[in-house]
């Protein structure tokens, strides 16, 4: 990560992509997921979409903030809510231990839960850390 402050660059950056850009590639990744995951596993159940149902609304607030800049404050919020989602319904991972059937009883279902749960918290940390970035560069700004 890159996210050091200076004057060329006071973007909180990921591999070189700001948080718009990592926002709608992760919402790429969550849709090629879901139907991937749906057309391997031959699933009639709209719940093998959810990930896709999940990475469609980031894909869609990742571009808008990119083209709208004075709403980015606002969609990048909103984005890390659904970030936060993805995380806490993947956590229906770890239910499936206490069952008798154990977590693997349906192992495509487990692996996108487990999946959701550790992608959502990686993106939910980085959301976090790019606002901590931002705050401080807007006192950093504000004391020069």
């Amino acid at each position: 990560m890159d996210n050091a402050h200076d004057d060329t660059n006071p973007e909180f950056l990921v591999i070189g992509q700001n948080m718009e850009r990592v926002t709608t590639i992760y919402g790429a990744f969550l849709i090629i997921w879901g139907v991937a995951v749906s057309t391997i596993s031959g699933s009639g159940s709209i719940t093998s979409l959810i990930p896709s149902m999940i990475g469609l609304p980031m894909v869609i607030l990742g571009i808008t903030s990119s083209l709208l800049p004075k709403t980015k404050k606002m969609l990048m919020h909103i984005a890390v809510l659904i970030g936060l989602f993805a995380f806490i319904g993947g956590a229906d991972f770890f239910r499936g231990f206490s069952s008798a059937e154990g977590a693997f009883s349906n192992p495509w279902a487990a692996i996108s839960k487990l999946m959701l749960f550790t992608t959502g918290f990686v993106f939910t940390i980085l959301c976090v850390k790019s606002f901590i970035f931002v705050r401080k560069n807007r006192e950093v700004t504000r004391s020069e």
